[in-house]
């Protein structure tokens, strides 16, 4: 008797296999992050505060501050991969929001000063104002002061990126408008009838929170602040990348025609990331402000935008681990070859900005990447 062959509509099919997600974060990040936390929040104000200054181990405040200041470049070298490395969005105008977080604060710090004498600032007393202008209402309180550094930045990006996204400007030409609304906005900050206190800014800061300025402990404080500031806008922009608003966006930066033919409007993708992307730097700004004593105009420079970009291109765009640890290893560099070698500083910027681009397209995270893939 024959043998009775199956049909092939009766055969069983294969399941389908799905890809299983990714993990948040791998066991080595978690280690890192915690590692992190441990030493900035713990080991450092200890060597700060409870070693002795004549002990080796001793950590002065002028360190503590420096590594604030660098860690409030490494938020905004993260908000820049948000934009730049995920949506390729290559802003040069993000000096800019990171300026306004710092005025928020500055003002609320000026006023903060003048309050036992209520006297206005010496800039307002030179050019014979009797009050405060409007826009400096309700800077006296620290609450509104952190609402103003986070909305003010926030609302230009917004209103900026609306027209900008909706008319589809891209690539180059969105950077140079970028460019020009930063050098618009330095020019405007220059002027002393702005308010701001035109060309020396605000500066002179005293106290905080009712607390001294400049005290080793509100150094430490600040500095761990500014540490888990950058640890929640790690993870915050991790969840981000990796939700449906992360993939759309990773989408939109690699084929954003076809984006549009899937249906999404690519328009509300982008200025969501790019508002965020603001928001962050207003609060990178508004911890800088009073670790560094001073707010100016300059940090609206355009020079300081491109620096930032480079800081992301270096450390590795689209990984936002990379723009961190090339925000911190480009300002340590910078803080020593600045006195060792003021007068070849930018040229060693400059050729390392060249040599990454040429040799390691994907920064320094790209390195590490292909080396942890070669190992196995």
């Amino acid at each position: 008797m024959a043998a009775v062959i199956p049909s092939p509509a009766a055969a069983p099919r294969p399941r389908a296999q799905l890809q299983q997600p990714t993990a948040f974060l791998p066991p080595w990040g978690w280690a890192a992050l915690i590692v992190f936390l441990l030493l900035a929040c713990v080991a450092m104000p200890l060597l700060a505060l409870v070693v002795p200054q004549g002990s080796s181990l001793h950590v002065s405040p002028y360190w503590i501050g420096l590594a604030g200041k660098i860690l409030c470049y490494a938020m905004v070298a993260l908000a820049m991969d948000l934009v730049w490395g995920y949506a390729g969005i290559l802003s040069l105008g993000h000096g800019l929001f990171f300026a306004l977080g710092g005025y928020a604060m500055g003002m609320y710090l000026n006023r903060a000063m003048n309050a036992a004498s209520g006297n206005l600032p010496d800039f307002m007393q030179f050019m014979q104002w009797t009050h405060f202008p409007w826009y400096w209402a309700g800077t006296q309180h620290f609450a509104y002061a952190m609402f103003l550094a986070v909305a003010a930045p926030g609302l230009l990006a917004f209103v900026f990126g609306f027209f900008a996204f909706r008319s589809r400007i891209k690539g180059v030409y969105f950077s140079i408008i970028t460019q020009a609304l930063t050098y618009a906005a330095m020019l405007l900050f220059f002027r002393n009838e702005t308010g701001f206190g035109g060309n020396n800014g605000l500066t002179d800061f005293k106290v905080l929170l009712g607390f001294p300025v400049g005290t080793t402990g509100m150094t430490v404080s600040l500095f761990v602040a500014s540490s888990l500031a950058l640890a929640a806008m790690f993870l915050f922009a991790r969840w981000l990348v990796r939700s449906k608003f992360g993939r759309v966006l990773t989408a939109i930066r690699d084929a954003e025609s076809r984006v549009m033919f899937c249906g999404y409007n690519p328009l509300w993708f982008k200025l969501g990331v790019w508002t965020i992307s603001a928001m962050m730097c207003g609060v990178a700004g508004a911890l800088y402000a009073p670790q560094v004593g001073i707010i100016n105009p300059s940090e609206m420079s355009t020079a300081n935008s491109i620096e930032i970009a480079i800081w992301a291109a270096i450390g590795g765009r689209g990984t936002l681990i990379g723009p961190i640890v090339g925000a911190v290893l480009v300002n340590a560099a910078k803080s020593w070859l600045t006195v060792a070698m003021p007068e070849v500083w930018l040229y060693l910027l400059g050729g390392l900005f060249i040599v990454v681009t040429l040799f390691a397209p994907y920064g320094l995270a790209g390195i590490w990447t292909q080396w942890r893939q070669r190992r196995g």
